[in-house]
Formats: structure tokens, C-alpha cells, sequence
């Protein structure tokens, strides 16, 4: 029932976790670009994902959860992704204390 149906709660930390795709949520990696065709329907659609994205993470900070965005890009070799775990755990830690 939260806002953007996140795609991981974390109720004891008060948390949401946002996996998001590069592509459909225009990411500012290589893969978060708008296609040559049809610019005229995937710019606009992208850019409305973009737009809902930051108004669900706002009305989700509101109530007070904390947003974490994860992005594919970054989970796509053992390296980043190990990266990301860390970064997690890190802003977890600090919901703790």
C-alpha cells in the first residue's frame, strides 16, 4: 500500500529499496538513453517514469521511510554489485543508531 509499490520494504528500518532499470527509468548510465525511434513516444513515456519515480520517493519520505535506489547497471558484475551491498548496509547501519 506505500507509494510506487516498492520492491523491497524493510518495515524494521522503516526502508524501501527501489530496484530500478536503466531503460525504463532513465537512468544517466548508457542504457538509460532515449531510442532513435520513435522519440516522440519514448521520450514523453520515459520522462513521466522519471517524474512518477520522484514523486512516490518523495511521498515516501514524507511518511518517513527512506528510499534506497539500487540501479541494474550497478548489479551487473560482481564488483558493483558487492558495491551496492555495502552502500545498503552502510545506510542501514545508520538507520540503527
Amino acid at each position: 500500500k506505500l507509494p510506487g509499490k516498492p520492491d523491497i520494504v524493510l518495515a524494521k528500518y522503516q526502508t524501501v529499496v527501489q530496484v530500478r532499470g536503466c531503460f525504463w527509468h532513465g537512468h544517466t548510465c548508457s542504457d538509460g538513453h532515449v531510442p532513435k525511434s520513435r522519440r516522440d513516444y519514448w521520450g514523453p513515456k520515459l520522462e513521466r517514469n522519471r517524474q512518477r519515480d520522484r514523486a512516490n520517493d518523495r511521498k515516501l519520505r514524507a511518511m518517513g521511510w527512506a528510499v534506497i535506489v539500487v540501479w541494474e547497471c550497478k548489479c551487473m558484475c560482481d564488483e558493483s554489485l558487492e558495491r551496492e551491498v555495502k552502500r545498503i548496509q552502510r545506510l542501514l547501519n545508520t538507520k540503527r543508531e
